[in-house]
């Protein structure tokens, strides 16, 4: 049987250069997500940091450090590239998040199984 792709959200309700984390399933599992909207470009990650598996927000879907460039982990202050979830500075440096394979089909994220 194959796995259908879930939906996430819709891209229009995050701002540009802004975040925010969504709940899902995703193969039988809740787990918690990571969303960065760059203009037309999404980027998601599991949040959870790879050097402790805490949430990364530092309230509810709250990601960026101030300059909304990089990802920041609340527990710590790992800071991670939004282009690759790669970990630059923190105790989980040269480690990265977990990506989430997604699809964008009309301004909506899917979660596509992995």
């Amino acid at each position: 049987m194959r796995a259908i792709p879930q939906k996430l959200c819709e891209i229009n309700q995050i701002a540009d250069d802004d975040c925010a984390g969504f709940v899902a399933e995703r193969n039988g599992k809740r787990e918690s997500f990571i969303v960065v909207r760059k203009k037309n470009k999404v980027f998601v990650y599991v949040n959870s940091c790879p050097h402790i598996g805490t949430p990364l927000d530092f309230s509810p879907g709250r990601f960026l450090n101030p300059d909304k460039n990089l990802i920041m982990c609340s527990t710590h202050g790992a800071l991670f590239r939004v282009d690759d979830g790669f970990c630059i500075s923190g105790p989980c440096a040269e480690q990265s998040l977990i990506n989430v394979p997604i699809d964008l089909i009309e301004g909506s994220v899917f979660l596509l199984p992995y």
